[in-house]
């Protein structure tokens, strides 16, 4: 299948005008030190970057958002990376065999090394991803190795069916791997540079036990850059430039210094003053810099949607509600007026440019296909909320929407909740401000009734999104059932669509009307990052697809 993965640039802003810790001193398991004040020893050639939000976890099979995956590929490379296009090209993969019939996969590794100095092993691979599978580590995205990898035994293990040496993983030697699928995937080399199949060496792991993932002293590299600063929940933290990597004459930075900055007009200050390389500005900040060269508008691939609990919330089990909620939203204001960073207003459960179908057609090209359940149209509202109330028995609501503590989400959420009340009357929206891994863990665990929440393209594909409802997914988190739904699912993952390039995209089609019709999110905007860009820095290459910014190929002039 031909797939479409690009940086793009958004159209909306460019019709606007866009151009161009303390402690003592340590020693990592990288081998690398702090100086004695306690921060980590930076160049002049350093990038400094700004982050939203802190990392939350350093565990590639436990990791579940872009900023961890981000940070975790700066010093870790699995089998295949992105090149500048989003092309899946080889990374520590020497050689890629597949057999005639497509099922089994054969993996040569390059030599590379730890940061440690042991040799990057086949068994890393087999250890790694026996640990996404583990039902004792519970990773929340298992289910790219059974449902989306189709992995020989992946989807019994999960359900502890069978021992994760069964999986259909195996190392023939140290420089050899050998996967074992159920089916053809179509894009199973594209989803080798998510981190979930990253590897871990597992003598070291084993050595720093449940520690693993929370200092310099117990991660380790193989990858253009290595942890030499962090603690978790670090407001700043640094990475040096890995000498002992495989490619790393290719690498030009020395070092990556990160701020996690929450409050976007201190790290538009930061960037002015030089603090910073680069930033994130939203809302009226834009109208201050988009003239500016420096500025620049590119796509993060992220959908942003509210999510209703349908489980636990009687009020939001009703189709009628449900429906009267999204048709009161005015997505268009919400970019336009609030986020003004040129993300697009969506009307689809798998928003626009990042998938393309076998005609190259983009899967969401036509973003009025589901306007008879999802458009603003106040008074289509005002009829579904009025039915709505009168099965319920009741005059007014009272529900509470979760929302991330950072500055965005916050400002989308308030224009949220006076869109909802003025549109639906008797309706009365309570938000309840979180840290996002709070906000996300209590989305996993239906402690909510609305929730603001957003999701990222792992690989270039519809099933990234529509996988995540099908019945009892991890991401599924208003736990809706649909038996035709999975049954369509089914057929495009190991029935008989699996290997039908067209039929398979036409019945995908019909699985995302399921969704819609179903009113089982509420679509707000598929996100992009206005963003200001030091004219001294080149090369960051920024993907819609799993990994958003890659710095590999960054250059910073002095």
């Amino acid at each position: 299948m031909k797939k479409k993965v690009l940086a793009f640039l958004c159209a909306a802003v460019m019709a606007i005008g866009m151009t161009g810790c303390g402690g003592s001193q340590t020693t990592g398991g990288s081998g690398s030190s702090k100086s004695a004040s306690g921060s980590a020893k930076s160049s002049s050639s350093d990038l400094n970057v700004m982050l939203e939000t802190p990392v939350e976890s350093l565990d590639p099979q436990q990791a579940t958002d872009g900023t961890s995956f981000e940070v975790i590929a700066d010093y870790t490379d699995g089998l295949y990376q992105m090149d500048a296009d989003g092309k899946a090209v080889p990374a520590l993969a020497e050689k890629t065999e597949v057999s005639d019939d497509g099922k089994t996969y054969t993996f040569t590794l390059k030599d590379a090394k730890w940061s440690n100095g042991d040799a990057v092993t086949a068994n890393d691979f087999v250890f790694g991803w026996q640990r996404a599978v583990d039902p004792d580590v519970a990773s929340e995205y298992s289910y790219m190795l059974s449902d989306i990898g189709q992995i020989k035994n992946a989807a019994d293990i999960i359900a502890g069916k069978k021992d994760k040496k069964e999986l259909g993983i195996t190392a023939v030697d140290d420089k050899t791997i050998k996967v074992e699928l159920n089916v053809p995937v179509s894009y199973f080399e594209s989803l080798m540079y998510f981190p979930t199949f990253y590897p871990v060496n597992e003598k070291f792991y084993e050595s720093v036990g449940d520690k693993f993932g929370t200092s310099p002293d117990t991660v380790l590299s193989n990858g253009a850059f290595v942890l030499d600063d962090y603690q978790p929940a670090a407001t700043s933290f640094h990475l040096k430039k890995n000498d002992d990597y495989y490619d790393s004459s290719r690498v030009k930075l020395a070092g990556l210094n990160y701020q996690v900055i929450q409050d976007s007009q201190q790290a538009l200050m930061n960037y002015q003053t030089g603090a910073l390389d680069t930033t994130l500005v939203n809302g009226e900040q834009v109208d201050q810099v988009k003239d500016d060269p420096e500025f620049k508008a590119i796509g993060a691939g992220y959908l942003w949607y509210i999510s209703p609990n349908m489980d636990k919330v009687k009020e939001l089990a009703n189709k009628n509600i449900r429906l009267a909620m999204t048709m009161a939203l005015d997505r268009e204001a919400i970019t336009t007026d609030v986020l003004k960073d040129g993300s697009k207003p969506t009307y689809t459960a798998v928003p626009m440019d990042f998938a393309t179908g076998p005609d190259g057609s983009d899967f969401s090209a036509d973003q009025e296909k589901f306007k008879d359940v999802c458009r603003t149209d106040a008074s289509a509202a005002a009829d579904y909320w009025k039915k709505g109330l009168e099965e319920l028995g009741e005059s007014k609501l009272e529900l509470s929407m979760v929302v991330d503590a950072d500055d965005a989400p916050q400002k989308v959420a308030a224009v949220v909740q006076q869109q909802l009340q003025k549109a639906l009357p008797g309706l009365t929206i309570t938000l309840k401000v979180e840290p996002k891994k709070q906000r996300v863990q209590d989305m996993q665990d239906g402690n909510f009734q609305l929730g603001l929440t957003r999701w990222g393209p792992d690989y270039a594909d519809p099933m990234t999104y529509l996988g995540m409802w099908v019945t009892d997914n991890s991401n599924n988190y208003g736990l809706w059932s649909n038996s035709d739904y999975d049954k369509i699912i089914a057929e495009c993952t190991t029935g008989k669509l699996a290997t039908d390039t067209q039929g398979r995209w036409d019945r995908l089609y019909d699985a995302e009307k399921i969704v819609m019709d179903d009113a089982v999110i509420f679509p707000l905007y598929t996100q992009c990052n206005a963003e200001m860009v030091s004219s001294k820095v080149t090369g960051i290459e920024y993907h819609p697809v799993a990994l958003n910014r890659v710095y590999k190929d960054a250059v910073k002039s002095e």
